[in-house]
């Protein structure tokens, strides 16, 4: 009987990025666990094994995420979240590295990196020496990142649907006025003006919005599908901004969804109204968050002028801050739709009841794109305990209130 031939041994580069790769997602993260899987890999191969494993590693996690929902530039957005911006610089070259082996149609838009190494030779050990550091501090770097990207969890199929087919999107001129208008809203110190700057900004992009549902009226080919927008918001108090972003999109004829493990909003609507949406967030949250820090300096001099009144102090609380910014979009919300209606009033009597039908028919298609993409939502509902934080952020949101006019623009 003749014996079988034993089996080729197992390339030692598969099998370090095999166990690279377990041991990376079973890792609890923290220094001592991190510490642990490195002496384990380093104990057992030379670096002459471990750069190629470890840049096979990192471009066999990246690769299913394509399929799962994900695009670079959220992969950058959870990584900088998760594990600072110094491994993010490594992840957006093994991104770069990952879109050679993709379609030359493939987006790596919201990825800061470009091919610098010699792709001839293992990334890894040309990143350890660009970087200057050691052979432990790179593998424990790998082992991290590696770790989070196979722990990401799946986000919804079909996520990013193309432009609806009937707008051409924002005009780049109103854009760039609108983000001037912006920028000056929140680097002013007066509310008064920070007011006027963001009513301006709301107005032009209302108009422009209702203007193109007009010529879509008229021109026809309505999409079927909505577009989507991914927001990122950043620690602290993610909840409570994420609440301005619902407020927001609410206000603006889109629909908002949480996924909290993430700190990721999801934004669905036409372009024209989720660029409004992104612009208007992003300005606000800045101004709440220039509110929230003058309420601060404002306790401090309360403390000092009535020897300890129970005001001083309170604006640095946690529940003081959650109850601010809950508080600060709620009204936010109030004053937008405010603003919206006005908007709309004001299109329908120069453009006539076509704008209407159009109106509810992309609602339509909002709700139905959601209903898509998010089977199973859930409605979360916030409590606040702190009356203080609540009253102060109303009234910061009323001085950041965006009333909708044409005398705005005079």
């Amino acid at each position: 009987m003749s014996r079988r031939p034993d089996p080729p041994p197992e390339d030692p580069v598969t099998h370090a990025a095999t166990l690279l790769t377990e041991l990376a997602a079973a890792c609890p993260g923290g220094p001592d666990g991190v510490g642990r899987v490195r002496a384990m890999l380093a104990g057992r191969w030379a670096d002459a094994v471990l750069d190629p494993a470890a840049e096979r590693a990192l471009l066999d996690a990246v690769d299913p995420l394509w399929s799962r929902g994900w695009t670079p530039r959220d992969v950058v957005e959870v990584l900088r979240r998760r594990l600072g911006s110094a491994v993010v610089a490594l992840a957006g070259d093994v991104l770069v590295a990952d879109g050679r082996r993709r379609p030359a149609t493939w987006s790596l838009t919201g990825v800061d990196g470009q091919l610098w190494w010699d792709v001839g030779r293992p990334l890894v050990g040309q990143w350890r020496t660009v970087r200057g550091l050691t052979g432990a501090e790179t593998l424990g770097w790998v082992v991290r990142l590696v770790g989070e990207l196979r722990r990401l969890p799946p986000l919804p199929a079909g996520e990013l649907p193309a432009e609806p087919a009937d707008t051409a999107g924002v005009d780049p001129r109103v854009l760039a006025r609108v983000r001037g208008l912006l920028a000056k809203a929140e680097s002013t110190s007066f509310p008064e003006e920070a007011e006027a700057l963001s009513a301006k900004a709301q107005e032009l992009m209302a108009r422009h919005a209702l203007e193109q549902a007009v010529v879509a009226a008229t021109t026809g080919g309505a999409a079927t599908r909505a577009a989507v927008r991914r927001m990122w918001l950043d620690a602290p108090y993610t909840s409570a901004k994420s609440s301005l972003v619902h407020q927001v999109a609410g206000a603006n004829r889109c629909r908002a969804v949480s996924l909290a493990a993430l700190d990721l909003v999801t934004v669905i609507g036409w372009p024209t109204d989720l660029e409004t949406v992104e612009l208007l967030v992003t300005s606000l949250l800045v101004q709440a968050g220039r509110a929230m820090a003058a309420e601060g300096s404002r306790a401090v001099g309360d403390e000092r002028s009535d020897g300890g009144s129970a005001r001083a102090g309170r604006s640095r609380t946690r529940s003081f801050r959650h109850a601010f910014l809950l508080s600060y979009a709620t009204r936010i919300g109030e004053r937008l739709r405010e603003a919206e209606t006005a908007a709309r009033d004001e299109a329908v009597a120069t453009a006539g009841d076509a704008l209407l039908p159009v109106l509810a028919a992309r609602g339509e298609v909002v709700e139905r794109t959601t209903a898509e993409l998010f089977p199973r939502i859930t409605t979360k509902r916030f409590t606040v305990g702190n009356s203080a934080g609540w009253q102060a952020g109303r009234e910061a949101a009323d001085a950041a209130s965006l009333r909708v006019g044409r005398e705005a623009l005079d």
